[in-house]
């Protein structure tokens, strides 16, 4: 039976991940660091992501953070998808700003979890909060990998 640390089985799930997520891929979006229930994600706003506001649209944003949420809730090898999801819009996201979206594990029982991400511009400034509550499903990235310690 093959063996990886938590960190290892968390990069491993999150490269199957992103092999198959052309939704992130095809927003511009870069993993910039996984480890067990825990994502970060960058984003920059293009000129298609602005709206009649001249803002970034709330949509987009949106699917940053459940980006990382669902990057973080699938790093320990089972497959887990949304079960809900809230946001909360603090700041206006604006042209070329580049998004950080911090996802990170609040509880994990049994086949639920509850994660909280937070989504910085470039300078540090917290645009919006996330909530989403996760679900196990069946199935593993990696099946048979246990993790060492």
């Amino acid at each position: 039976m093959a063996k990886m640390t938590a960190d290892e089985l968390a990069r491993a799930c999150a490269k199957a991940m992103w092999d198959e997520d052309k939704a992130s891929a095809g927003l511009g979006m870069a993993i910039t660091a996984v480890a067990p229930g825990q994502a970060e994600i960058t984003m920059t706003i293009s000129e298609a992501m602005v709206n009649g506001h001249g803002t970034c649209h709330g949509g987009y944003i949106f699917t940053l953070a459940d980006s990382a949420f669902a990057f973080a809730c699938n790093s320990r090898n089972h497959r887990t998808v949304a079960q809900h999801c809230s946001v909360t819009f603090l700041a206006p996201g604006r042209l070329g700003d580049k998004l950080r979206a911090v996802a990170r594990e609040a509880s994990r029982t049994g086949r639920s979890g509850i994660y909280d991400i937070d989504i910085f511009n470039q300078e540090d400034v917290k645009i919006a909060i996330f909530r989403g509550h996760s679900r196990m499903v069946k199935g593993e990235f990696f099946p048979g990998v246990e993790v060492e310690g």
